[in-house]
């Protein structure tokens, strides 16, 4: 017994410990509870829409569960549905469900909640349910009217308004209806507006009324009460016919009328007055029509006048605003321009720019027509020029002397003039060389400062320009007073990796600028865009020159700090004051640093001939170095190489002058050295050949010429010896002179030698004269025969005497003979022949060997003798 008595305890205490921990577990909220519930109304349909998601869901993982809802009518403890509703949910997904009901909505309160439970395979231990949501209240019942309220504008008529609240969607004849009823008086009237209602005040001076405004429907109906005094809801109408007068620069009148309420009513109407960003306001008491002055206005500025009014005496509302605009008038504008220069220097000339910032609107005091300047030489005081620039140009350029001038500048206006702004211009343009000390920006500007002047200055300039790389410059400046040694300079226009220089300039008690000091920085340093463009020269077999000296460094987006040079080469390896490098593709490469920026030429030495090798240069800055392109290939050469060029291109060149030159003197040449052989058939001696028989002969024979002299040419060869061994080996001269009866005197005639026709051997280069002794006579000389008879002989013999002379004894020169100039008889022979004398015309050529002169001839020729000249009487 006591045994039982023990077990049962014991399974007690394990049944309450196991109730305990299911009730533990139960009460755990689970994991993927439904959250972020919305319940929406659908009138149309009749339909409650349901959506809400689950949280605690791990991306893209999808889970099946089972959701359970529930929806009470009237109170929570009405269940009247329960569904479970199956699906498959997803990370961040949003679950709708909707439940249509059989009763009309608007007929009582719902609510709704609902609980979930896991029912997937996978995770089998979540297989519970989820406490449930909170119950969410759904009312479409009719609401009652908000806002309820009544005024008057004139105290005849009440104006009732109210907020319906939300449509209940029913049917037109089941719609909802509003009735105003007042109980003083127990009127009742049935509005015809859902929102608004009008009442007609009662004449005998009702001051009090009590309302009760009514909404119902045929499922429901509710009220709204409102009692109040008639003449503490007073709304009075806007005012109207705003008008302006007495407009200036300055000042101006506005009137306006209201409408009157009663007798005895004061409005207050409030003006309010807007203008350059300010308003102003004032307080005006009317009865029925209202006037007020404004005063201290900006001449030339366009303003917004707008006028109000409520009950004086029991304010309830203000009427709705009237509004009206106006400008005020021009006046001259108050303010001197804002007047800088920049000064250079062109021919001796002094080269002057003006710039002037156009004056603010309040300044200006109207639109600005033109800008006067007055340029006045301070050396030469009577001297002064005029110049109108019309608007809205803000600067011009003058040019002038080396001598001081003055410069006023003023703006106009169609009422007057501003007052001057004054610059002195020297000769000096005041830039001087100062050293140009580099500062950083910032996204505020540039901070700028310079060391205070120990003598007076009447204030500070700074200028730069915006657009830097524009030819125009947009040139800005600042001015500082005195005491100013910083200032923060800030534009829109500054834009990261563009260099802005600042020039800081003191103005001295004379207003002269003079250059202080100058800065240059960028707003934001960029890494360099671009390479400079390397060119190779004095290339060697163990060296090669880069030079980059068209980069300019100024138009760089950061400061250039300096340089790198990169090297490829086969053998990889890196010579003294060079180091390794890795370029971004794996490349390894031998890398040179050079630390001056204005460093722009570099030498490759240490190379190996006949080597492969690339290059690159690149910038590097502060915030990085330039791109790593494409390289440059080189070859060495082999070192023998510049040698050969060095022979080979002077000998080319001397042979191509050589040519040259014989190419343009080659017709001199061919004249010096092988002159054309004249063609016989073009001879001019043709022409004297007078044939009656042929008269269209143009060949010459030996026969057609009558000879006056033959030419004998000896040579000497081996043993063999002329016809004249034992006289001189000069040539022999023979005058062939014919003989006539009637042959008065001698008729000689002059012999020259024509080189043209010389067929001498190789060593007979001239030709002489045999001598012929003085006192031997004609008769023993003479080779008697006819001419005709000569010429035939000649002409037979001549092939056959070429053939059995040897070859180089005897040569054939031809010999030009002019015909005597006197006339006589040729067939008498002279025993004396005196000098010949100039002949005035060719007569023939012949040639004849020497054989054939030297030969007897037979006794009946006419021709009269063969004479031999001696030394003393030998012609040319």
């Amino acid at each position: 017994m006591a045994l039982f008595s023990v077990l049962q305890t014991t399974f007690l205490l394990a049944s309450l410990s196991l109730r305990t921990y299911q009730t533990e577990v139960w009460s755990e909220p689970l994991p993927w509870a439904p959250e972020s519930l919305k319940v929406s109304i659908n009138s149309t349909r009749q339909c409650l829409h349901l959506q809400w998601s689950v949280h605690n869901l791990a991306y893209h993982q999808e889970l099946k569960m089972v959701f359970q809802i529930e929806i009470s009518r009237i109170k929570t403890s009405n269940v009247i549905w329960v569904e479970d509703y199956s699906t498959t949910v997803k990370w961040n997904q949003v679950l709708h469900w909707s439940w249509e009901s059989k009763l009309p909505l608007e007929c009582a309160k719902h609510f709704l909640r609902m609980r979930s439970a896991v029912d997937d395979a996978k995770t089998p231990e979540q297989r519970f349910w989820s406490n449930w949501s909170s119950w969410e209240e759904v009312d479409e019942v009719l609401e009652e009217p908000k806002d309820f309220s009544c005024e008057t504008q004139d105290l005849t008529t009440l104006n009732c308004t109210w907020d319906p609240g939300r449509d209940t969607g029913l049917l037109k004849q089941l719609s909802q209806s509003y009735t105003l009823f007042e109980s003083f008086s127990g009127k009742k009237i049935l509005c015809k507006h859902k929102s608004w209602c009008s009442w007609q005040v009662a004449p005998e001076s009702q001051e009090t009324y009590n309302f009760t405004l009514t909404a119902e429907n045929n499922l429901r109906k509710r009220s709204v009460y409102l009692l109040f005094n008639l003449t503490h809801r007073v709304h009075p109408k806007a005012p109207f016919n705003v008008l302006f007068k007495n407009v200036s620069a300055t000042n101006a009148t506005m009137t306006w009328k209201v409408h009157t309420i009663g007798n005895y009513y004061t409005l207050l109407c409030q003006v309010d007055l807007y203008g350059e960003g300010k308003v102003t306001q004032h307080n005006i008491s009317v009865r029925v029509d209202g006037e007020h002055l404004f005063g201290g206005l900006e001449p030339d500025t366009q303003y917004m006048a707008q006028v109000r009014c409520a009950n004086a005496n029991r304010f309830w509302k203000w009427s709705e605003w009237t509004c009206q605009n106006f400008t005020t008038a021009e006046a001259a504008p108050s303010e001197a321009p804002d007047v800088w220069r920049n000064v250079k220097s062109a021919q001796g000339d002094c080269v002057v720019t003006l710039f002037w910032k156009p004056l603010l609107k309040l300044q200006a005091n109207g639109k600005i027509l033109f800008y006067n300047i007055v340029i006045e030489n301070l050396d030469r005081s009577s001297i002064s020029k005029l110049l109108s620039i019309p608007a809205p140009a803000n600067g011009t350029e003058v040019i002038l002397d080396q001598c001081l001038y003055q410069i006023h500048v003023t703006a106009n206006n169609s009422v007057g003039t501003s007052p001057a702004s004054v610059i002195i211009v020297s000769g000096d343009p005041g830039n001087t060389e100062v050293e140009e000390e580099r500062v950083k920006g910032t996204e505020d500007g540039f901070s700028l400062s310079w060391k205070p002047q120990p003598r007076n200055v009447t204030g500070y300039i700074v200028d730069w320009c915006d657009h830097p790389r524009d030819p125009l410059c947009d040139l800005q400046w600042k001015n500082l007073g005195p005491n100013t040694t910083s200032t923060v300079v800030s534009s829109g226009a500054f834009r990261p990796g563009v260099r802005y220089n600042f020039r800081i300039y003191g103005i001295s008690t004379e207003r002269v600028p003079y250059l202080l000091e100058k800065k240059t920085g960028y707003s934001q340093e960029l890494a360099p865009s671009d390479n400079p463009q390397v060119v190779m020269s004095n290339l060697t077999s163990h060296s090669f020159t880069l030079s980059w000296k068209d980069y300019s460094t100024e138009s760089q987006p950061s400061f250039i700090q300096g340089y790198h040079v990169y090297l490829k080469s086969k053998a990889g390896q890196c010579h003294s004051g060079w180091e390794k490098a890795v370029l971004s593709d794996d490349a390894v490469c031998c890398k040179y640093k050079i630390d001056n920026p204005k460093q722009k030429t570099f030498v490759v030495e240490n190379l190996q001939p006949e080597s492969f090798y690339e290059f690159l240069v690149t910038p590097y800055t502060s915030v990085g170095e330039g791109p790593h392109g494409a390289f440059t290939k080189v070859t060495t050469p082999d070192e023998y190489s510049p040698i050969l060029i060095r022979i080979i291109l002077p000998m080319v060149f001397c042979i191509l002058l050589i040519t040259i030159i014989c190419y343009l003197k080659s017709q001199w040449m061919k004249e010096k050295c092988y002159p054309d052989i004249p063609d016989p058939y073009k001879s001019s001696v043709l022409s004297l050949i007078k044939s009656k028989e042929n008269p269209r002969l143009t060949i010459m024979n030996i026969k057609d010429c009558v000879p006056d002299s033959i030419e004998v040419l000896n040579k000497q060869e081996g043993t063999r010896k002329s016809l004249t061994e034992t006289e001189s080996t000069k040539p022999t001269y023979l005058y062939l002179l014919p003989t006539e009866t009637s042959y008065s005197g001698p008729e000689p005639c002059i012999c020259f030698e024509n080189f043209t026709y010389n067929q001498a051997a190789s060593d007979s280069a001239s030709c002489g004269h045999v001598p012929v002794p003085p006192k031997a006579p004609p008769s023993q000389l003479g080779l008697l025969t006819s001419p005709e008879n000569l010429l035939k002989s000649l002409e037979k013999n001549y092939m056959n005497s070429l053939g059995e002379i040897p070859a180089g004894e005897t040569s054939l020169n031809y010999v030009s003979q002019l015909a005597s100039p006197m006339s006589g008889d040729k067939s008498s022979l002279p025993t004396n022949p005196p000098e010949p004398a100039l002949c005035s015309e060719y007569k023939m050529q012949m040639a004849i060997p020497l054989g054939l002169a030297s030969a007897p001839s037979s006794g009946s020729s006419s021709f009269s003798s063969i004479t031999l000249l001696d030394e003393g009487e030998h012609y040319h």
